[in-house]
């Protein structure tokens, strides 16, 4: 056995062992970049979605979340949301519906500076306005069902953690 390497056997005595050269390179081989995931932190910032709806209530929130969002290094994305027009969705002109939009973004940064203003919490707030159906998909989510968010190379399942029975946390613990 080797005092260097007690894993590989010794070699016979007279025995040299070969040495192996790399070959050299000719040129046609092609090197392709290596994909790395990106280096994320082990906990990445918590994001806090807050509905604006023009309410006190909905101003009530907002305060709270830019407040928490400071206490938490989190980011807060104030969010309007938009109800389908009634009747068929293809009908219509998008113009207007594009109008519609960018008055409730207009609107949303209004209440969002508001906010602000009254907290003193800046630089931690986005702004987004969301059909109904995303904002539902998400309030979902928040409720305890799955959510799969699907990218063009990837896939994500967000899942609530569902709590171990009363009775084997008592049992493993006692």
């Amino acid at each position: 056995m080797s005092e260097i390497r007690p894993w590989e056997p010794d070699p016979a005595a007279g025995e040299e062992t070969p040495l192996t050269v790399p070959t050299a390179r000719s040129g046609e081989e092609t090197v392709e970049p290596l994909r790395l995931p990106p280096l994320l932190p082990r906990r990445q910032h918590p994001w806090l979605v807050v509905e604006v709806d023009g309410t006190p209530a909905g101003h009530g929130a907002l305060v709270w979340a830019l407040q928490e969002a400071a206490r938490r290094e989190a980011t807060v994305v104030a969010v309007h949301v938009l109800d389908e027009p009634d009747g068929d969705p293809l009908t219509g002109s998008g113009r207007a519906r594009v109008h519609v939009q960018l008055a409730a973004a207009d609107r949303l940064e209004a209440h969002v500076l508001r906010a602000i203003a009254e907290t003193g919490v800046h630089g931690r707030s986005r702004t987004a306005v969301l059909a109904r159906p995303v904002f539902d998909a998400l309030t979902a989510a928040a409720h305890g069902a799955d959510l799969v968010v699907v990218g063009a190379g990837w896939k994500t399942l967000l899942r609530q953690a569902v709590p171990r029975p009363l009775t084997r946390r008592l049992a493993r613990g006692a």
